[in-house]
């Protein structure tokens, strides 16, 4: 009678075990259903249930690590007694663990005083939260793509307007241009008509020299290249900086690879592309700052890094930089053309530029252009 009354109390304590792992595990599926709970929260929620469904849940704690950041619903002890854990691994890569702990001594049972169905629990507790992981950044994956496919498709249509504008003014503009330096050339013009008509032709430049920059962002300026020496290209524009930035506080460095290998490229471009990275660095240092140049050869690629140590860019404006028009300088004193020019020209060229930058830090801009075959010949 008491064995049998023994076993009873054994198949009850048994269900009551099912019970709270089923019931975990239902919580768990409930709160990762809710897709509009941020990932964290997820699973500082997954901590807060994990205990219940365990022997001894006053006395249990639970912890997720995640790629080194460690969460959990309460205030982790730093020391406990036992610790039961299970990896979390996510397409073959082990990314963190789910940990379950008491801070108190228990009686030995399976494993420690933990039991084997709790393991058992921990393993699939592990393998859901693998799931929920996956899942969300699937999502974040797919939301990624659709903006870069958005903003793929406005640059195109932006270029195609901005290239029907170009053609559309470059007539009028030259028109203006050449009447304006017919008039310059009449004799006995007053002074204050000399100074109006020069006003024309140099704002007739600046807006020819904007529809050269339409023309290259929407590409239909074809590249004219031949051999260049990136180098080369470096330290002559330098030279035209280099008055105006020992006036201003700022400090030029330069790194360059000596036997950096040259590259097929329309040097004029690539001068524009340079230019444009060193006035936005100028113009980032309004109190002064450093500016550094470095150039290396990378596998079959020749890189061109400007760095600067001025204001920076939050990610909010990062986000924007080669969008066209796009500006944070006041008025009139900015098209927003310039990096999307640069980001036009270096497409053109069979390369790719990446911009980092941080408030306050300053701004590190890389390029990647392609050697040519005959220096790469691993290829």
């Amino acid at each position: 009678m008491k064995a049998c009354a023994n076993l009873n109390e054994q198949t009850k304590l048994n269900l009551l075990e099912r019970v709270k792992e089923l019931s975990c595990l239902y919580r768990i599926a409930h709160l990762a259903a809710n897709a509009g709970t941020a990932l964290g929260k997820v699973l500082e929620g997954i901590t807060g249930i994990l205990p219940s469904a365990w022997l001894y849940p006053d006395i249990a704690c639970a912890r997720i690590v995640l790629d080194g950041h460690s969460r959990s619903a309460k205030e982790y002890p730093k020391r406990v007694r036992h610790r039961q854990r299970t990896p979390i691994v996510i397409r073959n890569k082990r990314r963190g663990y789910v940990e379950i702990s008491y801070v108190e001594e228990k009686p030995e049972r399976d494993e420690g005083p933990f039991l084997n169905e709790e393991r058992a629990l921990l393993d699939a507790v592990a393998n859901e939260i693998a799931v929920i992981i996956m899942r969300r950044e699937a999502e974040q994956e797919k939301l990624n793509l659709e903006e870069q496919l958005r903003h793929a498709d406005r640059l195109a249509t932006i270029g195609q307007l901005a290239a029907g504008v170009a053609h559309e003014l470059n007539e009028p503009l030259n028109h203006i241009l050449g009447f304006a330096q017919l008039i310059k050339k009449s004799p006995g013009l007053p002074d204050q008509v000399q100074a109006d008509v020069d006003k024309i032709v140099n704002s007739s430049f600046h807006a020819r020299e904007i529809v050269r920059k339409l023309l290259v962002f929407s590409r239909q300026v074809s590249p004219q290249k031949t051999k260049v020496d990136l180098n080369y290209i470096v330290k002559n524009a330098i030279g035209l900086f280099e008055s105006k930035c020992a006036s201003d506080g700022i400090e030029f460095q330069c790194v360059l690879q000596p036997d950096l290998p040259k590259i097929d490229a329309d040097p004029s471009q690539l001068h524009q592309v340079f230019v444009n990275l060193i006035v936005n660095a100028i113009q980032a240092m309004s109190k002064g700052g450093k500016i550094t140049i470095s150039t290396l050869k990378d596998q079959a690629k020749a890189c061109l890094l400007v760095e600067d140590t001025g204001a920076g860019m939050g990610k909010n404006v990062l986000q924007k930089i080669f969008t066209p028009f796009f500006t944070t300088k006041d008025i009139g004193t900015g098209t927003g053309l310039g990096l999307p020019v640069v980001h036009g020209i270096v497409t053109a060229h069979g390369g790719s530029i990446k911009v980092a930058s941080k408030v306050g830090r300053g701004t590190k801009c890389r390029i990647e252009l392609p050697l040519r075959k005959e220096d790469h010949p691993d290829r």
